[in-house]
């Protein structure tokens, strides 16, 4: 576990650029050319590293409850905008539902209450954002491998795609979204979260579901997930790169670490 922790701790570092990044926002970094430069290296260099050194099933370093964070800060939007969002979280997510769908042979929408009543899983980690900083938590969800159990991929299906109601332009025609492969997708650790620290999601933290991919860097821990759809290239979704940063900013589509 000891060379996994200072490899992530490495790539924190570098792409914190000797600390300065903790001081400023992530849209404030993709204005950055130095900042987009580096991160394109240190993801390639990442990527390659670790599926040489690392198979992709194992297992982020997972720790005990007296290391965890005293708080675990949120990053990005802390309430979206969205009329649709705020009105679910009045009324406490009762009526919210994620729809699972794309190449897949039963698509189902789920409410909250049928995802926590799949089989559970809780693991303390660190989650590590291009800023700078780190924080360690406590998760309670859903294996994701739970829900693809339900839908049965399609064999062509080869990316799992995260759509989220945080609104990302003022007039709400762009939302924040997310991918991972499938190595990801059935990993033991990959979760649809609907806990921290024992207690019921936060909204600043996602609420009510958010994917937790433990291996890799926060921006891709897709935060109020709407819809979740299985797709054979990230081309079919229309959106560019497979991600909200990835193509606003040019990070890396791939931030293990």
């Amino acid at each position: 576990m000891a060379h996994q922790t200072d490899r992530r701790r490495f790539l924190a570092r570098l792409l914190a650029g000797a600390g300065t990044l903790a001081l400023v926002g992530c849209d404030k970094l993709s204005n950055s050319e130095w900042f987009t430069n580096v991160l394109s290296t240190g993801g390639s260099l990442s990527k390659n590293v670790h599926r040489l050194i690392s198979a992709r099933k194992s297992m982020a370093q997972e720790f005990s409850e007296a290391d965890m964070s005293p708080n675990f800060r949120s990053n990005g939007t802390s309430l979206p905008s969205s009329a649709e969002y705020q009105a679910l979280a009045k009324d406490n997510f009762r009526d919210w539902a994620l729809t699972i769908d794309g190449l897949v042979e039963k698509p189902i929408t789920l409410t909250l209450t049928q995802i926590q009543a799949l089989p559970s899983r809780t693991q303390i980690t660190r989650h590590d954002c291009v800023e700078g900083w780190s924080a360690i938590g406590k998760w309670t969800g859903t294996p994701l491998h739970e829900v693809l159990a339900l839908v049965k991929p399609l064999p062509q299906a080869h990316f799992a795609v995260f759509y989220c109601a945080d609104p990302m332009q003022d007039d709400g025609s762009q939302k924040y979204y997310e991918s991972i492969d499938m190595d990801d997708a059935y990993h033991a650790q990959t979760m649809l979260a609907y806990k921290l620290n024992d207690e019921t999601l936060p909204i600043k933290n996602g609420a009510p579901i958010r994917l937790r991919v433990e291996r890799q860097l926060g921006y891709k821990q897709a935060k109020y997930i709407m819809r979740l759809a299985l797709v054979e290239k990230l081309d079919h979704i229309g959106e560019g790169k497979g991600g909200y940063w990835e193509d606003s900013a040019g990070y890396e589509w791939y931030a293990g670490i």
